[in-house]
């Protein structure tokens, strides 16, 4: 399965925020990368280059690929409802996504393994693929076998987010994704009408 596999400092600095999670290299230095990025004298962006960054961001943000992302915008665009919304609540609604928000992972490259490597169930089945979309009511749980990594047990002790749209039972390690997550609810600071301005270009 491709994904970015770069330096996430250098990526996080360009975008001005720690994207990827916690980060200590970020903090020490939150200034765009390269010889003159502490120099803030910098040109005017174009629009495009601002729409550009703005889909650069949620591509990152997400751990999505450019193809995957412009199929989920076609997804978006042909559906009801405010495109650069629907685009982000179809992000939110990735398997990934949820056992991130969840707290079983405590980053989406975290939570893709986890995916990947068959230790989550939804509805009691065995799924392996991170993209899988969610439906509202789907129950996502940690596999029986599974229930005792320690990476899940450390992950779930230090998470402290709790969303409205999501369930969470520590006894059982199973949680419900309620139901698709208002605009408001979604925390990610990211533009989405650039993102539909460029595409529609």
């Amino acid at each position: 399965m491709a994904r970015y596999t770069g330096p996430k400092t250098k990526i996080a600095r360009k975008f001005g925020e720690a994207i990827f999670g916690d980060d200590k290299s970020f903090e020490k230095r939150n200034y765009p990368p390269g010889q003159h990025g502490n120099n803030r004298r910098r040109g005017k962006k174009s629009e495009y280059a601002i729409q550009l960054m703005e889909k650069q961001k949620a591509k990152y943000t997400y751990g999505i690929l450019e193809r995957q992302f412009r199929g989920l915008f076609k997804k978006a665009r042909a559906s009801q409802g405010i495109t650069g919304e629907v685009l982000l609540q179809l992000c939110e609604s990735r398997l990934d996504n949820v056992v991130f928000r969840m707290g079983i992972a405590p980053t989406r490259s975290a939570a893709r393994q986890l995916v990947s490597h068959r230790h989550i169930t939804v509805n009691g089945n065995l799924v392996n693929i991170p993209s899988y979309q969610l439906k509202a009511g789907d129950v996502v749980a940690v596999r029986e076998k599974s229930k005792s990594l320690e990476a899940i047990d450390k992950s779930l002790s230090n998470s402290s987010h709790v969303y409205e749209w999501i369930t969470w039972n520590d006894e059982t390690k199973e949680g419900t994704y309620v139901s698709v997550p208002a605009r408001i609810q979604i925390p990610e600071n990211i533009n989405e009408q650039f993102i539909v301005e460029l595409y529609s270009k």
